[in-house]
């Protein structure tokens, strides 16, 4: 964004999506672009491939709008973003397990989500999903952002504990106790 641009508030870009006003793509782009691009490349760790998912997700973002009208839209975004990153990773490993920062998380979690089934299907089914939710609002505002960060975003550890002035050490320690936690709720409502 130059110097002296406009940048309209949230609201306001997705009145223009309601409009079906072109420009809303653009305001997107503009004020998201690095954002959606992030969150793509924490999962596929592919300039190419990350942008094209961040294209798709201004796509997916001009056909959800309407009907879906979106309470927070940055958030709104981040999930398509991350949802269409899952699927090109799930496309491009259908032969082999790749490497990088997503297998860790989803290993990570397999601890506490799955008992021998796939843990990306099991976190995203929506059922486990809003109890993931709530249990994340329960933590303590440090640990819910280390968590979220992780197991959201696909940060790796490192970037993480910069981000928050922490050690690695420090950041796996609470994300290890943060998963136990989860266990324990994932267990007491049924899941496991």
């Amino acid at each position: 964004m130059g110097k002296g641009e406009i940048v309209l508030e949230d609201s306001q870009i997705v009145e223009l999506y309601w409009q079906k006003n072109a420009d809303a793509i653009s305001e997107t782009a503009n004020k998201y672009g690095p954002y959606c691009f992030t969150i793509a490349d924490n999962i596929l760790h592919c300039a190419e491939d990350s942008e094209e998912c961040v294209n798709d997700t201004w796509l997916h973002t001009w056909n959800a709008i309407p009907p879906q009208k979106p309470n927070v839209f940055r958030m709104f975004l981040a999930k398509i973003t991350r949802n269409l990153s899952f699927n090109r990773f799930n496309a491009r490993c259908v032969d082999k397990r790749g490497g990088g920062e997503i297998i860790l998380v989803l290993d990570e979690l397999g601890e506490c989500v799955a008992g021998g089934s796939d843990v990306e299907t099991a976190y995203e089914a929506a059922e486990l999903e809003q109890c993931i939710c709530r249990f994340v609002r329960t933590l303590p505002e440090r640990d819910r952002n280390v968590f979220v960060r992780r197991y959201f975003f696909t940060e790796p550890i490192p970037a993480i504990a910069e981000r928050y002035g922490l050690t690695v050490n420090n950041i796996t320690v609470i994300l290890s106790r943060t998963r136990k936690k989860l266990k324990v709720e994932l267990t007491k409502e049924g899941y496991l």
